[in-house]
């Protein structure tokens, strides 16, 4: 019953986000909002409300905002060349882009919400400078060897340590390689040789591979003042759309395989996970799928907003509309895309299902 309700939270939040960015900027430029989606058509149920139509969708695959005059995902072509001023073709180039881009602009700035709400709510925890453990990580090289809880790492590779940072430059720089670690225990020194684990981290604009030995500083916790929570939260949409487009492009380049696709499956499961360990890990979740919903939906892959968006800048360059034809026949491209993708990642996560994970 959890997993249920986080899924409908994290889901459902983050598409209802998206589809309200489109449905405020249709009408802050005056544009008519025929219908309100959560889903795809079929429509199900919902309730009529003015001009708009509020309702969920059988294919649970997103939403769309229909707005008058729109070759959309409900495939509708009436009004197409309507001239009417509440008609999306009576409308600037600015105002089009405004409502196609609507939806991710909502949707990154509710990853900088969550995320500043989150720093208000746990505070800051600022690393100590000084190179002692406070914590091990079970089952990693460094609890292995025996190093725990308060002892001071002295030299890595016989270079004496004067600081965290110091001590972690030395050890990212050596994965799946054998250093030699010398600490403080007990105002005893014990040194030992140990071979690092490797993991991927974010520097920079790059993924690259760190070595490791599983231990943590010294965190020293205090509240967080209001800017520094606004600056936290584009901080760590910032971290996370990076993430996004390095991941993407991984994939596209195939330094990352298509098995690693997740679909509803695979959030299902992390949603379920982070609802056990908190509303605010489920909380962060939301963001980071927030994020990652904007970024892919503001790629030029046509149905998506960013092949929309190409369509208004094309309309623009040669001053006239496209045909209907022509855009039935990119909406219909977009849909099969689509389905080709939902294809993967629904096998994908079966897959890891009879594998037993996630």
């Amino acid at each position: 019953m959890i997993t249920v309700l986080a899924v409908l939270l994290v889901i459902g939040g983050v598409i209802f986000i998206h589809e309200l960015g489109h449905f405020t900027f249709a009408k802050a430029t005056g544009m008519r909002v025929e219908r309100f989606s959560i889903g795809f058509p079929p429509r199900l149920i919902g309730k009529k409300i003015g001009d708009t139509d509020y309702c969920i969708s059988a294919i649970p695959l997103g939403g769309y905002v229909k707005v008058s005059g729109v070759i959309d995902e409900s495939m509708d072509t009436d009004g197409v060349d309507s001239n009417e001023p509440w008609a999306y073709e009576s409308k600037k180039t600015h105002q089009k882009a405004l409502y196609i881009t609507g939806g991710v602009i909502f949707n990154l700035l509710f990853s900088v919400i969550i995320f500043m709400v989150l720093t208000v709510h746990s505070g800051v925890y600022d690393p100590s400078p000084e190179p002692i453990v406070s914590e091990v990580i079970p089952e990693f090289p460094a609890d292995q060897a025996g190093i725990q809880a308060g002892d001071r790492i002295l030299a890595v590779n016989s270079i004496g340590i004067g600081s965290w940072e110091d001590m972690t430059e030395l050890i990212h720089t050596a994965p799946d390689q054998e250093i030699l670690v010398r600490w403080l225990h007990n105002n005893q020194e014990f040194e030992q040789t140990l071979t690092t684990v490797s993991n991927m981290t974010l520097k920079g604009s790059k993924l690259v591979k760190v070595g490791l030995i599983g231990i943590s500083p010294e965190y020293e916790h205090r509240s967080a003042g209001l800017f520094e929570a606004i600056g936290s939260g584009f901080e760590n949409t910032w971290y996370w759309l990076k993430i996004t487009v390095i991941s993407l492009k991984m994939l596209a380049t195939g330094e990352e395989s298509l098995k690693n696709i997740g679909g509803p499956i695979f959030i299902a499961q992390l949603a379920g996970e982070s609802a056990k360990s908190g509303f605010a890990s489920l909380l962060g979740l939301m963001a980071i799928i927030s994020v990652n919903l904007a970024f892919i939906n503001i790629l030029p892959i046509p149905a998506f907003d960013g092949g929309h968006l190409i369509v208004i800048i094309t309309e623009s360059i040669i001053r006239r509309p496209l045909s209907i034809k022509a855009k039935l026949r990119i909406q219909q491209v977009g849909l099969v895309i689509i389905l080709m993708l939902m294809v993967i990642v629904i096998f994908n996560d079966v897959s890891r299902l009879f594998r037993g994970g996630m």
